[in-house]
Formats: C-alpha cells, structure tokens, sequence
C-alpha cells in the first residue's frame, strides 16, 4: 500500500483523532498518550510538531489522510548521537507491512539528516507486531530491561531495538 511520509497539518486533526483514538493502539503507548483522544488532543499536537525547529514528526499519509505518525526523538549530552524513534499506525492498516516500509524510510531520513550513529525504538514485550516491524526493518534486538513497563496493572519487559548508520552503508 502507498503512503507518504510528510509534516503534520491542522486540517489532519479528523484523522487524527478517527485512528488515534483507539485504545488497542494505546496500549503500547506511554500513559502521556491521552485516551479518550479528542480534537483538541490532536490540535495541540498538531501545534506542537509545526513548532519544530526541524522536522521530527511525520504523519504517514494513505490515500490523502492521516492514519498513523513517526516521529524522532533526539538525544543530548553523551548520547547525542543517537536518535530514538517512535511509530503508529491506526488499526486498520496492521499487519500489511506499510509499517516496515515507514521504518525504513524514516531510518534513511535520520542518517542523512542529523549528524547520528545509531537509531533505535523501545518495544513492550508483548508488543510482537512492533518487534517484527524493527526486525524486518534491520533492526537488532540490542537490550531486554526486565519488568520495567508498568501499565494497565501489568508490568512487561522493556526491549530495546537498533540499527546503526554503518550498516547501511550511508556515508
């Protein structure tokens, strides 16, 4: 399926809140993450990526709407140059493979545009499509932090996937 990588914009604010708010996607989301997410959710969101100094968050564009986003988050200090990413889909497009796809457009994006090493994303454990998303992606699977996600009165593992610019032989 074709989609687009490009900037949020207001009028996707609709589509933002019709996949968005879905709590089988949140459940593999930080509590940060409102549920119910409501238009003035997306709104300021919205808001907040279009005030970016660079482009750091993407909406994933199918058939001219929104249905998901990716976006970076740099590191500072001793890990500058590393960049962890972060990814959603609505439900309707899972397990057609667009994800994989994104990933790995958004993994060249990162190399050719900050000054990084390495890109990597944290996975719930139980979250098996993310896992094999980063893994179809190239990712490795670099670190397991045992039973230190606690949500919904569950606590879960913590998996840290990674890729790094020399693999991909981007100079």
């Amino acid at each position: 399926m074709e989609f687009i990588l490009r900037t949020w914009q207001i009028s996707d604010a609709d589509s933002l809140v019709k996949y968005a708010n879905n709590r089988n996607l949140t459940t593999y989301f930080t509590n940060r993450f409102p549920i119910p997410y409501t238009e003035s959710d997306a709104k300021n969101f919205i808001e907040i990526a279009l005030s970016d100094t660079q482009p750091l968050k993407y909406a994933i564009e199918i058939n001219g709407e929104a249905v998901g986003g990716i976006d970076f988050h740099p590191q500072a200090d001793i890990l500058c140059k590393n960049m962890e990413i972060g990814y959603w889909i609505g439900e309707p497009f899972w397990g057609k493979g667009i994800m994989t796809d994104v990933v790995q457009e958004i993994v060249k994006i990162g190399f050719q545009h900050f000054d990084i090493v390495r890109i990597f994303a944290k996975v719930f454990e139980n979250n098996i499509g993310s896992q094999k998303v980063l893994e179809k992606a190239g990712f490795s699977l670099e670190a397991r932090f045992t039973k230190i996600i606690y949500k919904f009165d569950t606590y879960q593992d913590e998996l840290v996937y990674a890729i790094r610019k020399e693999q991909l032989h981007i100079t």
